[in-house]
């Protein structure tokens, strides 16, 4: 049987300090959902997820905490039965007009509760569940903290000049681009890197893409690295001192210190299953792969913050 991959948000807001979640009425089917749709070839699921609700509700939105994917059998566009599987995120509004250019014709901004009595499948009520659920433990609101391993660059032994020098290949530049709509689904805004070419090349298109500012830290390069240690964890703990929606870039040599000092944020009183403590020691243990990315969303700032959830995104993810 095929599988059909899609990915959605449930945008969130408060009023009068109730929580509040966007539903779309889709008069082709008369449902209630969310905001979904299929992947386009090479796509991410964090990357349709924020295309598709912004063309479903006209909302730009920033994912935040992931939430229960959901499986169910589907027709295919041949007849034939089909798993569709649909990743979902909580989503903050960020922008957008609002407009209705796609296939549905209401959007509803009701309360957790009332949203999820109006909803049509009952396979869609566990994401407003588990939304709810984050909420009453103070961990909805949150912001990403984006580690990177630079992309694939040029081998050593082909690399005749300063080894800090040496650039992406081909496979490399693919995979740089392709951060690009991943990161810019999270609202990432803060940009970090070793100044190795290999590593700011990897930030580099989303730079250029949004206008950030790409800032270099000699730290955490494999040489800052060495000479010492503790300049790589000092960046980290910069950013988790701001709060501000951010991106790492790194090597593979000091990857292991910063998801150690990751795994030591990571808040053990979060639902099972979704904080993803054994994703963080699973990199901890085994490493990163080139272009891969781990994602932390975070609560509060310094010495208060704590990981609630975590994701990881391989380069093959991304087409």
């Amino acid at each position: 049987m095929s599988t059909v991959l899609a990915a959605g948000t449930l945008p969130w807001r408060r009023r009068r300090g109730r929580l509040q979640v966007a539903l779309v009425h889709r008069p082709r089917y008369d449902d209630w959902s969310w905001a979904k749709g299929k992947l386009d070839h090479g796509e991410t699921f964090p990357a349709a997820a924020a295309r598709e609700t912004l063309e479903e509700t006209g909302l730009r939105v920033r994912l935040g905490h992931p939430l229960p994917t959901t499986t169910y059998t589907v027709r295919s566009s041949q007849g034939r039965p089909a798993v569709k599987e649909v990743r979902y995120w909580a989503a903050e509004v960020t922008g957008g007009d609002g407009g209705l250019v796609h296939e549905v014709d209401q959007v509803a901004w009701l309360e957790a509760e009332v949203a999820a009595a109006r909803l049509t499948y009952s396979h869609d009520r566990a994401q407003v569940e588990a939304l709810v659920a984050a909420d009453r433990q103070g961990a909805l609101s949150t912001w990403p903290l984006a580690i990177l391993r630079h992309a694939k660059a040029r081998p050593r032994s082909s690399w005749a000049e300063e080894d800090w020098l040496r650039p992406l290949d081909d496979r490399g530049r693919a995979q740089a681009a392709g951060l690009v709509p991943v990161l810019t689904s999270y609202g990432v805004t803060r940009l970090v890197s070793s100044p190795s070419t290999r590593a700011s090349d990897t930030l580099a298109p989303y730079a250029s893409a949004t206008g950030e500012k790409l800032r270099l830290k000699p730290g955490l390069s494999e040489e800052g690295y060495s000479e010492d240690p503790s300049r790589a964890g000092h960046h980290l703990d910069r950013l988790l001192e701001r709060g501000i929606p951010a991106a790492l870039c790194s090597h593979g040599p000091v990857l292991p210190d910063l998801v150690s000092r990751l795994l030591e944020r990571v808040d053990p009183t979060f639902a099972p299953g979704l904080v993803g403590r054994s994703v963080v020691e699973d990199v901890a243990d085994s490493g990163m792969a080139k272009g891969e990315l781990l994602l932390a969303h975070v609560v509060g700032t310094g010495a208060d913050a704590r990981i609630v959830a975590v994701e990881r995104h391989h380069p093959s993810d991304r087409g």
